[in-house]
């Protein structure tokens, strides 16, 4: 059983280290807001990385083989997704300042709820990570086990992967956005995070 679990922190280790439009979007979050929003985004990359390895402990080879021919749609539903938070991360950072009196209602990614949802959503659209765990199912064999209780924890330590990096990128942003306190030190942070986004987003069409 501890192969399992060790096999699910690889696993998940595995797709949550390489740098990718996520993280930046993470990153940002947590440097223009709060911990707090970079760390419910983070969880929701973790909470899509887990289900990805429920199913690929669970499903076998039968759900891998359903979930390939999606993936080229799913890269351009992503992309358009990514482009669209890039937009709206630009136009947020270039808009004239509110002017002094209630605090504005937030928009956006910038409450936790939202945060949470929208990476969650986001992540289970990126053909990286379905790609990633089809063929992680077609290799695993019998490496991490088998049963029930072998695959709740190679999930388990695949969502404890995921998240514990995650996190760690939402505490660089963090500091990021202590280290730039002014608006102008913000609005280029965000600026930078939209750019490497929209790019990418236009990766992500190319590579398909």
């Amino acid at each position: 059983m501890t192969a399992a679990f060790v096999a699910g922190l690889v696993a998940g280790y595995g797709v949550a280290i390489p740098v990718g439009a996520i993280a930046i979007l993470i990153l940002g979050l947590s440097a223009r807001t709060s911990f707090r929003v970079g760390a419910a985004g983070a969880l929701g990359v973790a909470t899509a990385d887990g289900l990805y390895a429920a199913v690929a402990a669970l499903g076998g080879a039968a759900v891998a083989g359903r979930l390939t021919p999606v993936a080229g749609p799913l890269r351009w539903v992503a992309a358009g997704v990514l482009l669209a938070l890039a937009a709206h991360g630009a136009w947020r950072a270039l808009r004239p300042p509110a002017p002094a009196g209630p605090s504005p209602v937030r928009g956006g990614l910038d409450t936790p709820t939202r945060a949470f949802g929208a990476i969650l959503a986001l992540t289970l659209l990126n053909p990286a990570t379905v790609v990633y765990f089809t063929a992680l199912v077609l290799g695993r064999g019998d490496a991490a086990g088998s049963g029930t209780r072998a695959a709740l924890l190679f999930t388990l330590g695949a969502f404890l992967a995921s998240a514990s990096w995650q996190l760690v990128i939402a505490g660089g942003g963090t500091l990021i956005g202590r280290a730039l306190t002014g608006r102008r030190g913000r609005r280029v942070t965000a600026l930078l995070s939209t750019a490497i986004i929209a790019a990418l987003a236009v990766a992500t069409l190319l590579g398909g």
